[in-house]
C-alpha cells in the first residue's frame, strides 16, 4: 500500500517545482572541443537545464509526471505544456551527435529517460510521443553498449548496472523487446553466480545499496530463478545479516553532496526492502530518510524521486 498522500505529494511537488527549472548551480557533464562550446545549462539542454545536473532534472521531471498522474496539479500541467515542445527536444536528441558525447549520463541518466518517456505515456497529452525519439536514441545507445560491457559496474553510485537494467527494463518491455531480451541475458550473466553477499556497504558517498540493487534487478529480471538465486545470495537474511543492510546510513553534513547522498541510500534500501517484500525493513530506512526532503539544494535537487520509488514499491 503506498504511503503517498496528497499532503506529501504536495509537498514533494513544490520541491521538485522548485528546482527543475532553477538552472543554477549547475554541474555540466559537457566535453569542450573549444571556446565556443562554453555555454550556459539552457542553451545545451532547454529541457533538462535544471536540479544541479541533467539527469536529477531529468528524474525531477519524472517525480513531477507521477505526482501529476496521482495527484492532478495544474502548475506540473502548464510547466509541462512549456516545457516538452518538438523544438526543444531536438536540441537535447542533437547533443547526443556532439562529438565525444558517447558516454554522456552513461547509463544512470540513460535509464532515467527511458523510465520518464515511460510515465510521460501515461498522461493524454502528447508528452509521451514528443519524447520518444529522444528516449530511443538513448535506447539505441544502451543496446549498443550492453554487449561490450565484460564487468557489471557494482558500485552504490551512478554508474550502477543493476539500477540503470531495472529502470530500463520495464521501457523496453513496452517499446523494444530486443532490448527487454538484452537486459534478461546481461543480468544473468552478471550477477546469476553471485553467491552469500558479504554487503561491504554503504560507502561514504553511496546512494545505491549495490546488494540490494542487485536483488532488484535480479528480481525483476528473473522472477521464476529468483527465489532459489537469492536463498543463496543472502542466505542469513532471517537473522537479520549482514547487519548494515537493516541499519539506516548516518548523515553527517547534508550540505555536502556528496554525504547526501546517503539520504538517497536510505531511501532506495526502502525501495528495495519493499520490492523484496520485507517491507518491516523498508520502513526503517523510510523513516529515517523522509523528513529530510527539503533543508539544502544538495537533497532537495534530487530526493524526492528515491521517496517516490519507495512510497509507490508495490503498488500499479
Amino acid at each position: 500500500m503506498s504511503d503517498l498522500d496528497a499532503a506529501l505529494a504536495a509537498k514533494m511537488a513544490r520541491i521538485a517545482l522548485g528546482h527543475v527549472v532553477r538552472e543554477y548551480p549547475h554541474k555540466l557533464d559537457h566535453v569542450l572541443l573549444g571556446d565556443d562550446d562554453a555555454r550556459t545549462p539552457g542553451e545545451l539542454h532547454p529541457v533538462f537545464f535544471g536540479s544541479f545536473d541533467w539527469h536529477s532534472c531529468v528524474h525531477g521531471w519524472w517525480s513531477l509526471l507521477t505526482l501529476h498522474r496521482l495527484f492532478p496539479n495544474p502548475e506540473i500541467q502548464r510547466l509541462a505544456e512549456a516545457t516538452f515542445t518538438p523544438d526543444k527536444i531536438a536540441v537535447e536528441r542533437a547533443y547526443l551527435q556532439r562529438e565525444l558525447s558517447g558516454p554522456f549520463e552513461r547509463p544512470y541518466g540513460w535509464a532515467w529517460l527511458l523510465y520518464l518517456h515511460l510515465e510521460a505515456t501515461r498522461h493524454p497529452e502528447r508528452w509521451g510521443a514528443e519524447l520518444e525519439p529522444l528516449a530511443r536514441a538513448f535506447a539505441e545507445r544502451l543496446r549498443a553498449f550492453l554487449p561490450l560491457l565484460t564487468y557489471p559496474i557494482r558500485v552504490g553510485t551512478h554508474f550502477n548496472t543493476a539500477f540503470a537494467l531495472i529502470l530500463s527494463l520495464e521501457w523496453a518491455e513496452m517499446f523494444d523487446e530486443q532490448l527487454a531480451d538484452l537486459v534478461r541475458a546481461r543480468a544473468r550473466d552478471w550477477y546469476g553466480g553471485d553467491r552469500d553477499c558479504q554487503a561491504w556497504e554503504p560507502g561514504g558517498d553511496e546512494f545505491l545499496s549495490p546488494a540490494l540493487i542487485e536483488a532488484v534487478a535480479m528480481k525483476r529480471t528473473h522472477p521464476a530463478l529468483f527465489p532459489i538465486w537469492f536463498e543463496q545470495f543472502l542466505p542469513r537474511i532471517a537473522e537479520r545479516e549482514p547487519a548494515t543492510l537493516f541499519t539506516p546510513a548516518t548523515v553527517s553534513d547534508r550540505s555536502d553532496g556528496k554525504i547526501a547522498h546517503l539520504d538517497g541510500l536510505n531511501l532506495s534500501r526502502a525501495w528495495c526492502w519493499r520490492e523484496l517484500g520485507f517491507p518491516e525493513h523498508a520502513k526503517t530506512h523510510l523513516d529515517a530518510a523522509l523528513p529530510h526532503l527539503a533543508g539544502d539544494y544538495m537533497g532537495e535537487h534530487w530526493l524526492q524521486s528515491f521517496a517516490l520509488l519507495a512510497l509507490l514499491a508495490g503498488t500499479d
